[in-house]
């Protein structure tokens, strides 16, 4: 929940003139839902796609007031929408069900969901981030099946890393990934092979190549570093040079 009109186009508007600096990478902005509409407009014509931070879990219009059903965003101008992030969970008592019902939404409507998982720093002291995880994205395909996972992003964000300055190593980053996409081979290798497997967590310029190397890590889901056009380009180049 950050900013105003003129600093989300002052933002955008120095990503898009910086991403023609950039090499091969993907490139999403997800900003709040009262300015989705603006940012479409500033993004048309870049190669940078929309998103939205949330969903609607209900896949049909109705009196559900204070919402945004995937449908209106799919009206705003947005191909993605982030779903499960750490903080609607935490904050907001969002459940494992709840979740699966706002992929299932997602994908009614047409968008890509970017299923957010990741464990806390008790779960992660207590070494049960894999069960963690495992229960976290089994709900999903029990609610959706896996072959929804052919048009959806799963972002892993340990929850003890974002917004503490603490980053989780390279070498467990790749040891999570790899084991959701395991999860995801079991079902189906070939969805497997071609998912993308976010890493999010406190990324910056200083360590994203390093993040971005390890063969499970497909990109960032930036928080707080997005908010600096300097840092995400700097991120976004790194993700170029790797992938």
């Amino acid at each position: 929940m950050h900013g105003t009109r003129a600093e989300a186009a002052r933002l955008l508007g120095g990503i898009v003139e910086g991403v023609d600096r950039l090499l091969a990478a993907e490139l999403l902005v997800c900003p709040p839902f009262v300015h989705l509409s603006e940012a479409a407009a500033a993004l048309r014509g870049s190669a940078i796609a929309l998103g939205a931070q949330d969903v609607c879990g209900e896949a049909q219009q109705g009196a559900y007031t204070g919402e945004v059903s995937g449908a209106m965003l799919v009206d705003a101008g947005c191909r993605y929408v982030i779903v499960g992030h750490s903080e609607r969970r935490a904050l907001y008592g969002e459940t494992d069900g709840r979740v699966a019902a706002k992929f299932q939404a997602a994908r009614a409507a047409g968008l890509v969901p970017i299923l957010c998982v990741g464990e806390t720093e008790a779960a992660h002291d207590a070494g049960e981030t894999r069960a963690v995880v495992r229960r976290q994205l089994e709900a999903v395909f029990e609610a959706a099946g896996i072959a929804s996972f052919a048009s959806a992003v799963i972002a892993y964000e340990p929850v003890w890393a974002i917004g503490t300055g603490k980053t989780a190593t390279p070498a467990h980053a790749q040891e999570v990934q790899a084991y959701l996409r395991t999860l995801v081979a079991a079902r189906d290798a070939n969805i497997a092979s071609s998912l993308r497997v976010l890493y999010g967590g406190s990324v910056k310029p200083s360590n994203a190549a390093e993040l971005f190397s390890m063969p499970d890590v497909d990109g960032g889901l930036i928080g707080g570093a997005s908010l600096a056009i300097a840092d995400f380009l700097g991120i976004a180049r790194a993700a170029g040079r790797v992938h």
